[in-house]
């Protein structure tokens, strides 16, 4: 198959697999006048340049209509850091301000940078906790002597990360605990998490993110370019990869998936984008 061909979500092709029954069960013919049914395809995988163009797009970073962080209009320089359990494994929750409030004071005497209390607010999805922090002169791609910094604890009953591994994109992602829980719901937990994963390549955009449900499960699926530098003189590797994140829509439990779907290397050449043979 031409991997340009590719539908995603791959979770399509999964639910057109059939289950269980005997081999020797007639199966009911379709009415000769019955008109041909076919699902539309969620996602079409766009050429190899066009992928290419994205990913070497300076200005591009996420599709239209994803979610954005309320921070991200912030002026200076900022921080935003989630508090973590002592493993540093999963972020904390809590669906009580005073406790919020004490798992950030204790986070914030922990941390490399600590800073100084200014005020507090909260959403449906977190309480945050903005502190000015000082830092020595050109630390990190912070330019400012100080950076406001946001401390963010999720609320239960929105998020609950308990146990789960962010190190790994694959298996247990969480509860998604909103009640009734909706499209949009799962959609804002994978794009709000992209926002703070870790990939070691310079280059890493959302192609899209495509939703899709069913009686039992909602789920988002982030389509990641990435471009990987194989070396002097070579051109980057490209890859392309599924992040799926379903949730149960009875119980809220989340599982994700990490898919490479497709390949091929690139370069940029005077700011264009080049597919290599």
């Amino acid at each position: 198959m031409n991997a340009r061909s590719l539908l995603l979500p791959l979770t399509l092709a999964l639910s057109a697999c059939g289950g269980g029954g005997s081999g020797d069960t007639p199966k009911p013919q379709a009415s000769a006048n019955a008109p041909a049914v076919e699902e539309a395809p969620l996602y079409s995988l766009p050429a190899d340049y066009e992928v290419a163009s994205k990913i070497y797009d300076t200005y591009y970073t996420v599709p239209a209509d994803f979610f954005v962080d309320a921070r991200a209009s912030t002026s200076r320089s900022y921080t935003i850091h989630h508090v973590m359990d002592e493993s540093r494994s999963y972020e904390l929750c809590s669906d009580d301000f005073a406790t919020a409030e004490a798992l950030e004071a204790a986070d914030n005497t922990s941390r490399a940078v600590s800073g100084e209390f200014i005020s507090s607010n909260e959403t449906d999805r977190y309480f945050e906790f903005v502190r000015e922090l000082a830092y020595n002169d050109d630390v990190g791609n912070v330019g400012e002597p100080t950076s406001p910094g946001y401390s963010r604890v999720f609320k239960c009953s929105n998020t609950s990360r308990d146990g789960v591994d962010r190190s790994a994109f694959n298996g247990f992602a969480g509860y998604l605990n909103t009640a009734p829980r909706s499209p949009a719901d799962i959609k804002v937990f994978a794009e709000y998490l992209w926002q703070f994963a870790f990939f070691p390549y310079s280059r890493k955009k959302v192609l899209e993110s495509v939703a899709d449900a069913d009686n039992a499960s909602l789920s988002q699926t982030l389509v990641l370019g990435f471009a990987i530098n194989q070396g002097t003189g070579r051109c980057d590797r490209i890859e392309i990869v599924e992040w799926a994140f379903t949730a149960d829509r009875s119980t809220g439990r989340v599982e994700q998936s990490f898919e490479l779907v497709h390949s091929f290397e690139a370069r940029q050449e005077a700011g264009t984008a080049v597919v290599c043979d």
